[in-house]
């Protein structure tokens, strides 16, 4: 038997000609001509060598043949309709989704709060996976479908088959602690480059657009310590003389503890562009579309490290 000449319409046709009895009520349940359906039960029959129905009276009557294939081809119809052709639609109030989240620390302590928050109550049974990769690890994770979404700075997930929105803009800080002996309320150029200093190396992170802009001064600084952690910075500093140019948020997180102060760096800093990124693969994908609609209606435009009433960052 030649399956390739046995298409879904010719399935569909064979379906109702089981309920109809008749190709003239075949026709009008499905919307057709008579003519066509007459003429698709004859390759029905070419098909399967069968006459598949016989004429008995006013109806037609399905052969021994005929009724061995009546469930499965009723099977074969649901499975299209219900499970390849289903509504593709996301209720996240009944969703049980687990979320891919690419971010760095940062962006954790930036984005995940408020979050998971909203998260929990607009789709309670759903959560996150947060993964920290690294860009070459995550360009191929999200094109084979590993990670939904990038949140934060990632200048290398850019080309064909990604799409991005922009957030909002993040600033840079100096981090300095609040009772540090020469730097008071501001910095001056001479005593940025005279004070130890401890940078964080992240490679493809928003710390490169500080070291970037530093190398392009020509700067020269005292490194005491070079840590790919941003967290542990704040308390470093607060317990030492040490300084940091770190993006605000790593500051604001411990500003209540009042043992740091932060100031506007001695030069100009590009500001870190924030956004989520996502890939072709999941472009509509209902779940994903309506997460990515949830991140925008939380944070574009709306820096929640910049916001006072933040249960992390106010105070």
């Amino acid at each position: 038997m030649n399956y390739r000449a046995l298409d879904l319409n010719l399935l569909l046709i064979l379906d109702c000609l089981f309920d109809a009895g008749s190709t003239t009520v075949a026709a009008e349940r499905l919307k057709i001509s008579q003519p066509t359906v007459s003429f698709s039960l004859g390759k029905l029959r070419a098909v399967f060598g069968d006459e598949l129905f016989v004429r008995h009276g006013l109806t037609m009557r399905p052969t021994p043949l005929a009724e061995t294939i009546r469930e499965p081809v009723r099977r074969v119809i649901e499975t299209i309709r219900f499970e390849i052709l289903r509504d593709r639609a996301f209720d996240p109030a009944v969703a049980q989704q687990t979320f891919s989240v690419s971010a760095s620390d940062i962006g954790e302590l930036v984005f995940l709060p408020l979050l998971l928050q909203e998260l929990r109550l607009a789709s309670p049974k759903s959560n996150i996976r947060s993964l920290g990769l690294k860009p070459a690890e995550l360009r191929s994770a999200m094109t084979v479908g590993g990670v939904d979404l990038a949140l934060g700075y990632f200048p290398d997930l850019t080309g064909a088959g990604f799409f991005e929105q922009t957030l909002f803009a993040h600033e840079f800080t100096c981090l300095v602690r609040a009772d540090h002996p020469v730097i008071q309320s501001t910095i001056s150029m001479e005593q940025f480059v005279a004070a130890e200093h401890v940078i964080v190396m992240q490679e493809g992170r928003s710390q490169e657009i500080a070291e970037r802009r530093m190398a392009e001064m020509g700067l020269v600084r005292n490194i005491a310590l070079r840590s790919p952690h941003f967290m542990s910075v704040p308390h470093l500093v607060a317990t030492s003389d040490l300084i940091s140019i770190v993006p605000r948020a790593a500051g604001r997180a411990f500003m209540r503890t009042g043992r740091l102060k932060l100031l506007k760096p001695p030069f100009d800093i590009p500001p870190i562009q924030l956004k989520q990124i996502w890939h072709r693969r999941v472009h509509t994908d209902p779940a994903t579309v309506w997460l990515r609609s949830l991140i925008a209606k939380l944070f574009l435009n709306a820096d929640p490290s910049e916001t006072d009433e933040s249960p992390i960052f106010g105070g």
